[in-house]
């Protein structure tokens, strides 16, 4: 990799700067799924286990007025992070000032720190998120060196991210170094046969994807609502499926540049409403009217497990269907069942809805490597370049 790691620094008697990925389900001050404060373990263990001070910075949530600040405090996380770090977190409830200096300059080695959401600095115009110099300044002015182990956040230009590393000297974290390995290298130099399934509702959401991949991978299935636009495409009719029509043009323009590399679905489970308590069908190819296609049918499944069957890297991004209604899961299982039994495979879930879907379904633990983020997971299967990764230092 030619970013410097945070093996890379010398961390004793450093504070160090980390930026993590709290961004936690937080519900009357209960923490609802816990996974990416333990994702971030092993970089904020290596920095007080070589003698750093480790000082974090977190966003939780959007935050635009004072109103929105109820509820998205990093409190219950520090609390959480303290049990799983078997030591006492510091957590000053603020993002500047001399509380915050003072904590900082307490600091004995070893010792942890959990700095107020980033995104407080937002209620007075978007200082964090639109990445304000003297935001940016004057973090990085509390530390002397920075760590970005926040994945999730990479591909947004922000004070807490590419703000501080323009002042400080920067490494990656563990965790934005195994995403970095896993996902630019499956894509940049995959064993072949190379397979991505893209799903999710809209083809304008995963054009940048499929332009990127067409060159790179062996096959390309589609699932999802955008099925219907390339349906649209290919005058299939769609019933009353998802379908955006200012993108026929350009999924028609896409088929004919991709040949047999993109696989579209054989058939569809359709019911008349977005609803689990209404009849289902199935049909091959159209839809019928006052049908709308919610999931791929059995002969699709049966088709992209064919073809999935014997691939050495597989990408995954985006469900099939309607996951979360029971009745449309059948094409997410499938598919997520026919790659986690493939044999010396390397397997990867781009993050959002299909990483939900993954460890929803009980396959979590299936697979290669599952993202922690799914805007940067896109942005870099996009072949596009990450604000939070490019402002780090090079090797």
């Amino acid at each position: 990799m030619a970013k410097r790691t945070i093996q890379d620094l010398d961390l004793k008697d450093k504070k160090v700067l980390v930026r993590v990925d709290f961004n936690v389900p937080i519900k009357d001050g209960v923490i609802g799924d816990d996974n990416r404060i333990v994702a971030a373990l092993p970089t904020i263990k290596y920095i007080i286990e070589h003698g750093g001070k480790a000082i974090l910075f977190s966003h939780l949530g959007r935050v635009k007025t004072e109103e929105d600040k109820k509820g998205k405090s990093l409190a219950p996380v520090a609390k959480r992070l303290q049990e799983l770090l078997g030591q006492k977190v510091i957590f000053v409830p603020h993002t500047r000032g001399p509380e915050l200096e003072k904590a900082i300059n307490d600091m004995k080695d070893g010792d942890v720190l959990l700095v107020e959401n980033t995104r407080f600095e937002d209620v007075d115009g978007k200082k964090e998120s639109g990445n304000d110099p003297e935001l940016g300044k004057y973090w990085a002015s509390l530390g002397d060196v920075f760590v970005n182990d926040a994945f999730g956040t990479a591909h947004r230009s922000h004070a807490s991210n590419v703000g501080i590393a323009s002042h400080l000297p920067s490494a990656v974290g563990f965790l934005m170094e195994k995403e970095i390995k896993f996902i630019g290298e499956a894509v940049e130099h995959p064993k072949r046969p190379f397979v991505a399934i893209l799903g999710g509702a809209k083809v304008s959401d995963k054009i940048g994807v499929i332009e990127n991949l067409l060159s790179k991978a062996d096959k390309i299935l589609i699932g999802g609502g955008m099925t219907y636009t390339f349906y649209a495409a290919k005058g299939m009719a769609v019933g009353k499926s998802l379908l955006e029509e200012e993108k026929v043009a350009l999924a028609k323009d896409i088929l004919k540049k991709a040949g047999d590399k993109l696989v579209l679905p054989i058939d569809s489970k359709t019911a008349a409403e977005f609803s689990n308590d209404v009849p289902v069908e199935e049909h091959a190819g159209d839809v019928p009217e006052g049908q709308m296609g919610l999931d791929i049918g059995p002969e699709t499944i049966a088709l992209y497990a064919q073809i999935l069957d014997g691939s050495k890297t597989v990408v995954w991004n985006g469900p099939m269907g309607v996951f979360e209604m029971s009745n449309f899961a059948d094409g997410t299982i499938g598919v997520c069942e026919a790659i986690a039994n493939l044999k010396d495979a390397t397997t990867i879930i781009g993050g959002g809805d299909s990483a939900a879907a993954a460890k929803q379904l009980g396959f979590a633990d299936k697979f290669t490597h599952i993202s922690t983020g799914g805007g940067a997971s896109l942005e870099l299967l996009e072949g596009k370049t990450l604000p939070g990764l490019a402002a780090i230092d090079d090797k």
